[in-house]
């Protein structure tokens, strides 16, 4: 199994990492694609289901203002939730979706309209708090479609950060772990 998930749980158990997942659009299918790879206990945390705006600030400490203002589908919404379900659950990083996956437009919004967030490590090595990389996402396809290609996206850029963080050698470790040279 190489999938990403199975990437991402190898790499954040190979730094003695974690992860928590801050979800809307998906809906929980990015918590069960990382829960579907072997070892994922060793690095996967939890992950919050934030599907209606109020539960982004309630639960997940997104900036009411800006959820008035903007609604829920904005790449500043989309770095919050990664952040605060971060902090909430004591994970090392944190991603997050947020989008309009259809069959309808929301906040103005068109089908398709996605972003995703990571927020880890590397953002706060300043000593500020939060910080991270979004993505803004143009989704075709229906609303399924639009659902599994968020998911690959947010953790195809949480392997890009991951991989990022690898000093030369952890990835000597790791190929060397892996039949590589």
């Amino acid at each position: 199994m190489n999938s990403p998930a199975a990437q991402v749980v190898r790499l954040l158990t190979v730094k003695g990492q974690t992860l928590a997942v801050a979800e809307s659009l998906t809906g929980g299918l990015v918590a069960a694609e990382i829960t579907a790879a072997p070892g994922a206990s060793q690095a996967f945390r939890g992950s919050v289901t934030a599907y209606a705006t109020e539960l982004k600030h309630e639960l997940l400490g997104v900036d009411a203002t800006l959820l008035s203002q903007r609604g829920a589908v904005d790449p500043q919404v989309a770095a919050e939730m990664a952040a605060g379900v971060r902090k909430a659950l004591g994970a090392d990083w944190g991603i997050a979706t947020t989008g309009v996956a259809g069959p309808e437009p929301q906040d103005g919004k068109p089908v398709g309209t996605v972003f995703v967030a990571v927020d880890g490590p590397s953002a706060d090595a300043s000593g500020a708090a939060g910080g991270g990389k979004v993505t803004a996402l143009r989704l075709n396809g229906d609303r399924a479609e639009i659902r599994m290609e968020s998911v690959r996206s947010v953790l195809a850029l949480l392997l890009e950060e991951l991989a990022g963080e690898q000093t030369g050698n952890e990835r000597t470790q790791d190929t060397e772990r892996n039949g590589g040279f």
